[in-house]
C-alpha cells in the first residue's frame, strides 16, 4: 500500500476514533447517571471512555509483539495527559484552585501505579504481578468512590482515617460536579454507545496499523511512533477537555479526571494485555518514557499540593516538560 493510502486510513482513523470516543464519552455518562452513580464514579467512566483510542491501539500493538508501540502509546500518553490536561488547564485558566486531600487521595493512586508500570517495563515485576498489586490499591479506591458518606464512617478502619476519606471524596465530587451533568440516559443511549465503540475499536486499530506500516517504511522507530505520535493523536480528546473546562470556569476537573485517565490507561492497556501475550525485553527507551510518565506525575503533584492549585506558571512549566520529553526521546530513539 502506497504511502499516500497508509497516511489517509491513518488520518481516517484517527478523525473516526477522536469522534466516536466523544461520543461515548456523553452515552456513558448518561447511563451512569441513569443507574445513580456518584459523580466521582462518572468522572471514572468518562475517563475509561475517553481512553478507549489509545486504550485499543496499545493493546492492537501488544498482540502483534510491538511492545515499544503498545507500551510507548499507554505511558506516552500519559505524559501527554498531564501536559495537555493540566498544564494547559493551567494556561487558559489564570490558575486552578484544587483541594488538598483530593491531590493526596488521587495522586498516592497515580504514583504508585506509575511506579509499577516503571517496575514492569524494566523487568522488576513479573506482569502478572503488576497487575495484582495495581488492583490491589485501585479497586479499592473505586468502591470508595461509588459509597455514600455514611457508609464510608462504617468501614472498617480508624475513626480518623474514615473522616479523612469522606472529607476527601466530598471534595472531588465538588471539583467535579461543575464538568459532570449529564442527564439521565436511556435505551438509545446503550445502543449509541455499543456502536461508538465499535467504531473506536476498528479505527483505533486501522490507526494503529497504518502509523506502524509508515514507521517502519521511512524508518522511525517504534518508541517514537508510539510514545509520541499515536500517544498525542489518540489523546487529544482529553487535550480539548482540559481547555474545555478551562475556558468555561470548571478546570478544577482536569487533575482527577487526568490521574484518572492515567490508571485506567495503564491498567487497562499495558498491565491487562500483558498478563496474557507478555512484555518484550527491557529497553533504555520504554524505560525512560515509563519514567517520563512517574516524573510528570509527581512534578504535577507537587506543584497542585504545594500551591493548592495550579498557575499559569505551573501550566508552563508542565508544557515545556512534555517538549523537553518530546526532544529527548525522537534524538535518543534516532
Amino acid at each position: 500500500m502506497s504511502d499516500p493510502a497508509l497516511g489517509a486510513i491513518f488520518a481516517v482513523g484517527a478523525v473516526a476514533s477522536l469522534s466516536a470516543s466523544w461520543g461515548l464519552v456523553s452515552s456513558l455518562e448518561r447511563i451512569g447517571a441513569r443507574v445513580g452513580l456518584s459523580e466521582a464514579l462518572l468522572g471514572m467512566l468518562a475517563a475509561l471512555a475517553a481512553d478507549a483510542p489509545e486504550i485499543t491501539a496499545a493493546v492492537t500493538a501488544l498482540i502483534r509483539g510491538e511492545d515499544r508501540i503498545g507500551a510507548g502509546v499507554i505511558l506516552g500518553s500519559n505524559v501527554f495527559n498531564i501536559a495537555a490536561l493540566i498544564g494547559l488547564a493551567g494556561i487558559v485558566a489564570g490558575f486552578i484552585a484544587l483541594h488538598r486531600r483530593v491531590v493526596e487521595l488521587g495522586g498516592a493512586v497515580a504514583v504508585w501505579i506509575a511506579v509499577i508500570a516503571l517496575l514492569l517495563v524494566v523487568g522488576v515485576l513479573a506482569p502478572i504481578a503488576a497487575l495484582l498489586l495495581a488492583l490491589a490499591v485501585f479497586l479499592p479506591y473505586v468502591l470508595v468512590l461509588g459509597l455514600s458518606g455514611e457508609r464510608i464512617e462504617r468501614l472498617p478502619l480508624a475513626r480518623s482515617w474514615t473522616r479523612w476519606l469522606r472529607a476527601a471524596i466530598t471534595e472531588e465530587e465538588k471539583e467535579l460536579e461543575p464538568a459532570i451533568h449529564p442527564r439521565p440516559g436511556t435505551s438509545r443511549d446503550v445502543l449509541l454507545a455499543g456502536a461508538m465503540i465499535l467504531i473506536v475499536v476498528g479505527a483505533s486499530i486501522a490507526m494503529e496499523r497504518s502509523g506502524s506500516s509508515l514507521g517502519e517504511r521511512h524508518g522511525v522507530p517504534q518508541i517514537v511512533v508510539g510514545g509520541i505520535v499515536l500517544a498525542a493523536v489518540t489523546s487529544l480528546p482529553n487535550a480539548v477537555a482540559g481547555v474545555y473546562l478551562a475556558l468555561r470556569g470548571r478546570a478544577s476537573a482536569v487533575l482527577s479526571t487526568s490521574l484518572n485517565s492515567n490508571a485506567i490507561n495503564v491498567l487497562a492497556g499495558l498491565l491487562i494485555p500483558t498478563t496474557f501475550v507478555g512484555i518484550g525485553a527491557a529497553s533504555a527507551q520504554t524505560t525512560f518514557v515509563a519514567s517520563a510518565a512517574l516524573a510528570m506525575t509527581l512534578l504535577a503533584l507537587v506543584f497542585a499540593y504545594s500551591r493548592r492549585g495550579f498557575a499559569r506558571a505551573e501550566g508552563i512549566a508542565l508544557v515545556v516538560a512534555y517538549l523537553l520529553f518530546v526532544v529527548v526521546l525522537t534524538v535518543t530513539a534516532s
